[in-house]
């Protein structure tokens, strides 16, 4: 037997690697046929582009360690600590943390993180049972790293701990609309927090993001406007794009523009605790487990690995 992680997401792979760390057998189950989750790298046009995440920030010292090595290697590098706010009434500069980005995109830390471990990627999983069992199948243990409605959607009745865990927990839709211009038409400003509109969120630049310049912006939606677009996200390109030329005041149009539907973009509420694990070893992790960041997803699979170790020891 062995710990099966369901999700191959940032928080899923750090659960796996500390659970390895411990000496443990682990096997990660991914539905999709790559890792990332909403680390997330499309590859429009050979050139990858930035879909989910638009950045992560490091202020955990264990997970500025990994950022570190991750830097040393030439696999990310900072961006920037100033983003703008557009507002109905104008404009302004926000100041924070550094934010970080991935030359090879974000997708590529995950499948940093993945290297060396027993990782299926095209495996559904369609029942966790008391046992543990995943598909009829034993395990030591169980974790779930992913949306707590998903999450829902797998768990036996009986698995009433974990049920009640995460079946409070909201998710808002959005589209990630990625639009490719013919020049870069556009005064550099990394990108921008859209408040107060119905369609945009933020609008980033990737080629900024990305360091190569490329003439590519990825556009985020409220949650209210994807609503309108779950038969046909595709549908929602024009809108979009004529959003996006209004706030910045840009003149020329897109070439191509590629639209990708997340239903579960972001949790509404942080949760409580770091991650849940009963006494049925079922655990759950992932950024609903506190305020929703890359850097909260990995702290919450690398705690959960943990505190797993521990209990089967």
């Amino acid at each position: 037997m062995a710990v099966v992680v369901v999700g191959a997401g940032i928080a899923g792979l750090a659960c796996a690697r500390s659970l390895t760390e411990a000496g443990l057998a682990v096997r990660v189950l991914e539905r999709s046929r790559v890792c990332g989750g909403r680390l997330a790298t499309k590859r429009y046009d050979d050139r990858r582009t930035d879909i989910g995440a638009a950045y992560f920030t490091a202020q955990d010292d264990g997970f500025t360690s990994l950022v570190t090595r991750w830097q040393e290697r030439g696999l990310v590098r900072e961006w920037t600590d100033t983003l703008s706010v557009l507002d109905p009434d104008g404009s302004h500069q926000t100041t924070g943390p550094m934010r970080w980005a991935a030359p090879n995109g974000l997708r590529s830390l995950a499948e940093d993180l993945a290297d060396g471990l027993d990782v299926t990627t095209d495996r559904t999983v369609e029942w966790i049972e008391p046992g543990p069992k995943v598909d009829g199948i034993a395990a030591d243990a169980v974790v779930l790293a992913m949306p707590g409605p998903q999450a829902l959607r797998v768990l036996h009745p009986e698995l009433l701990n974990a049920r009640t865990a995460v079946e409070d927990q909201r998710w808002l839709p959005s589209l990630a609309v990625t639009l490719v211009f013919p020049s870069r038409d556009w005064s550099d400003f990394h990108g921008a927090f859209v408040n107060d509109h119905p369609i945009l969120q933020a609008v980033f630049d990737d080629g900024d993001r990305r360091g190569d310049t490329a003439p590519v912006l990825v556009a985020h939606t409220t949650a209210e406007f994807a609503e309108n677009y779950v038969a046909d996200p595709a549908a929602a390109s024009d809108e979009v794009e004529a959003a996006v030329r209004t706030v910045l005041g840009l003149d020329t149009r897109a070439v191509t523009a590629h639209v990708h539907r997340w239903t579960y973009a972001r949790p509404t509420a942080p949760g409580r605790t770091p991650f849940h694990l009963d006494e049925q070893r079922i655990g759950i992790a992932g950024d609903a487990w506190g305020n929703p960041r890359v850097e909260t997803a990995w702290l919450s699979g690398m705690e959960l690995g943990k505190a797993l170790a521990a209990q089967l020891a």
